[in-house]
């Protein structure tokens, strides 16, 4: 990133890094669905899946509202993430429950780099006074970290049955 970049490129350019980021994981959560055991958390990746794609089509909105170029940039980030959610929950011949805490596991770390790409463009927004942009993007961290607490219990429910 040059040094002559303005706050608003750089929002631009998180935006689309976001996008990139969301389709990664929209794809990859398919595939972890499919191989979950438990009914709730297949519940979970599928609401995950449709609410990715949703927040996709916020951030093309957020983009033709800025001016930028609706196109994605590709998140090397996420592509490492999604890379260590094949390899250790969907390549791994685990039973039932202990994949399950697998790709909870997978899904939280995925999770959680979005948490901190959509907050840091919620405060990127706000900072440049798009004030319709940045309650958007909260409302996007918002659903987030409720899929994550949702999770974190059934993690906790997991355990206890591959106990």
């Amino acid at each position: 990133m040059a040094s002559t970049e303005t706050l608003k490129e750089i929002y631009i350019d998180e935006v689309r890094d976001l996008w990139s980021a969301n389709d990664q994981m929209q794809r990859v959560m398919k595939t972890l669905g499919q191989q979950a055991s438990d009914k709730k958390l297949k519940d979970l990746l599928e609401k995950s899946v449709s609410g990715i794609g949703r927040h996709t089509e916020t951030l093309k909105s957020v983009l033709e509202a800025q001016g930028g170029r609706v196109r994605k940039e590709h998140c090397k980030g996420m592509e490492g993430l999604v890379e260590e959610a094949k390899t250790h929950a969907a390549e791994h011949d685990l039973d039932g429950p202990l994949r399950d805490l697998v790709i909870i596991s997978q899904y939280q770390r995925m999770s959680h780099y979005g948490l901190a790409g959509f907050g840091t463009a919620a405060a990127y927004a706000s900072a440049l006074g798009l004030k319709d942009d940045a309650t958007k993007l909260k409302s996007i961290v918002k659903d987030i970290y409720n899929a994550d607490d949702y999770s974190t219990e059934l993690a906790q429910r997991a355990e206890k049955a591959a106990a």
